[in-house]
């Protein structure tokens, strides 16, 4: 009963402590002892000794159940018993005590092939039976069996048997055996036998007459059909290099031999899985295949990215090959898969060199020469020349004449610090709005421009510097764009997206001061904010006004409407514009009227403009 501790504890437990059940319902796939673990509990229970877990198997009793000849063990297949009849005539023996042994063990294999009259028929015997009979239940498919069965049963799910445990298990037998193997031959049959421990030890004794009492692991890949890992090493090789025509040239030579594709997809999936851990855990590469050194070469010649591509075009390439004209054109189509959709190399400016080293030349390649310059240099558009001394352009009407207004479109926004001569490219304007003048400042000494003044503003151009009294107040009121009635326009301009955008749009600005922000976030959607959501608001505030805004979000009651909000409102305004529209068309009427119908409301959807 190898790898199925969990069962036997319980059952050694229950023996023990004479803490029997009437049933038990013994499940899992085939090959992993359901009907071992049953005769051994029958010798458990029937053993002279007494009951125990640890039957003698020497005794009249333990013998016959080994042998298969006790009158007192009755198997049924219920694959070929399926009748209610057959299940009747099993049933009239119950009563009357066993022959010899202490209990009257009824085994019946594969009880989901029993039809409903016999589940029926078997139920009140199974519920209440005479206290020296006890059923023991196997199925590979418990989902077949009524509840009502499944409720007066003790079940045991018996697990598939990992390839380590079939692979020591195997040892043990060819040792005792005195058959000489290859290790890595184990493994392939452990993993063929797909945690069957019955279809390991066939496939073994299939090997061993191949390999005329020997296990080699060439023979065994030559019986299983699998690809030569040479093959699989030179393909991940080609793939790695990004060459098309060295991992074509493999698929050629590997043809030769007319192997499995599905198989081959198998076996490179199962190294990039291995090189993905040794890229994780480096400690955790296992040599059970004698090429610990070939996957850690691998880990450190591609980047964990790549690794995982890789893994999942081999699997999904395997499930589209049924799909292909011929398994090659399969094999090869998610080679070239492979290649063609490697992303190029994304570049993070945090990551130091040596970092960038490590991960590969071909990423470091690609730090040092980036497709496009990291800080362009802006453009200004060419505009009249400044005047000597810095004017208001606000303190003269806006409609008044055709060069205030040219002057007031093509203003360009001063960068934080910059100095007179700078032009950095100028923002689109708004429609003109008559602005209150603002006197000329005594002094022309250049300051920064105000950390909340919009990129498309349609007012005067920037000052050089501000009082913090009289007018100035006035004059930053109306050039204030970062205001709370303003939010939800300005979120759309400031290009967040993803759980960004969306923990933005459900937060009310409540207050700005200054280089200061604060937001109330819905506390119903206070589960999607992290610290990380409010830096990335704060950088997107800071590229937009050209100046760093500090943010802060606490989650509450927004007093006000949201933007998340405000575009559910606006969209059940258009939906209910829409259906009014349609139910007041002239032609739906007449259609309704006609044909006795009625408008499907929820089909309805507004028209994007």
């Amino acid at each position: 009963m190898v790898g199925q501790e969990h069962v036997l504890q319980a059952l050694i437990n229950a023996l023990d402590h004479d803490r029997l059940h009437h049933a038990y319902l013994f499940t899992g796939t085939r090959g992993v002892g359901k009907t071992t673990v049953a005769r051994i509990l029958a010798k458990c229970l029937n053993c002279e000794a007494g009951v125990s877990s640890e039957p003698c198997g020497v005794c009249g009793s333990c013998l016959e159940i080994a042998e298969g000849r006790s009158v007192d063990l009755i198997e049924v297949d219920a694959a070929s018993r399926t009748k209610v009849e057959d299940t009747r005539e099993l049933l009239e023996n119950v009563q009357y005590a066993p022959t010899r042994c202490r209990y009257k063990v009824y085994l019946i294999d594969e009880v989901h092939m029993l039809s409903t009259s016999s589940f029926n028929a078997l139920l009140k015997t199974l519920e209440e039976p005479p206290p020296h009979v006890i059923f023991l239940l196997a199925t590979t498919d418990p989902q077949k069996l009524p509840a009502t069965v499944l409720s007066r049963c003790l079940q045991f799910n018996l697990k598939n048997m990992s390839p380590e445990l079939i692979v020591g298990y195997l040892k043990s037998v060819l040792d005792q055996e005195m058959v000489s193997f290859e290790e890595p031959a184990l493994w392939l049959l452990a993993r063929a036998a797909e945690g069957s421990m019955r279809d390991a030890l066939s496939l073994t004794d299939q090997a061993v007459a191949f390999g005329n009492g020997k296990l080699v692991e060439a023979d065994v890949r030559n019986m299983l059909g699998t690809v030569d890992l040479s093959f699989v090493y030179r393909l991940l090789e080609a793939v790695a290099a990004q060459d098309a025509s060295a991992a074509l040239a493999v698929v050629e030579a590997m043809s030769e031999h007319a192997p499995d594709y599905a198989g081959t997809l198998d076996e490179l999936a199962s190294l990039l899985h291995r090189v993905a851990v040794a890229q994780a855990v480096p400690d955790a590469v296992d040599n059970s295949l004698g090429d610990a050194e070939q996957v850690s070469a691998f880990a450190a010649s591609m980047t964990a990215e790549d690794a995982q591509l890789y893994y999942q075009f081999a699997i999904t390439g395997k499930r589209d090959l049924a799909l292909a004209p011929d398994a090659r054109g399969g094999m090869d189509m998610a080679l070239l898969r492979m290649i063609a959709f490697r992303p190029a190399a994304v570049i993070d400016d945090s990551v130091s060199t040596e970092a960038l080293e490590e991960r590969g030349p071909e990423v470091a390649a690609a730090a040092k020469k980036p497709d496009a310059p990291q800080a362009p240099e802006p453009v200004p558009r060419p505009s009249a020349p400044a005047p000597a001394a810095p004017k208001s352009v606000a303190s003269e009407p806006v409609a008044s004449e055709p060069a205030a207004a040219e002057r007031v479109t093509t203003a360009p926004i001063p960068e934080p610090a910059a100095t007179a001569s700078t032009a950095p490219e100028p923002a689109v304007a708004e429609p003109a709005v008559p602005q209150r003048a603002v006197p000329e400042p005594a002094a022309p000494e250049p300051a920064a421009p105000d950390p909340i003044a919009p990129e498309a503003s349609a007012g005067p151009e920037t000052q050089p510097a501000v009082d913090a009294a009289g007018d100035a107040g006035h004059g930053a009121t109306e050039r204030l764009a970062l205001e709370p009635a303003r939010w939800p326009d300005l979120l759309d301009r400031l290009g967040l997206n993803g759980l960004v955008y969306n923990v933005a749009s459900h937060c009310e600005l409540r207050q700005v001061e200054g280089d200061r922000a604060w937001f109330t976030l819905d506390e119903r959607n206070a589960s999607l904010y992290n610290d990380a959501h409010s830096q990335r608001i704060a950088a997107a505030l800071a590229k937009y006004y050209q100046r760093d805004i500090a943010v802060e979000i606490e989650p509450g009651s927004p007093r006000y409407e949201t933007p998340a909000q405000r575009a559910h409102r606006l969209l059940e305004e258009r939906q209910a514009r829409a259906l009014e529209s349609i139910e007041s068309d002239p032609g739906v009427k007449l259609l309704l009227d006609r044909f006795e119908g009625s408008i499907d409301r929820d089909s309805v959807t507004p028209i994007k403009h």
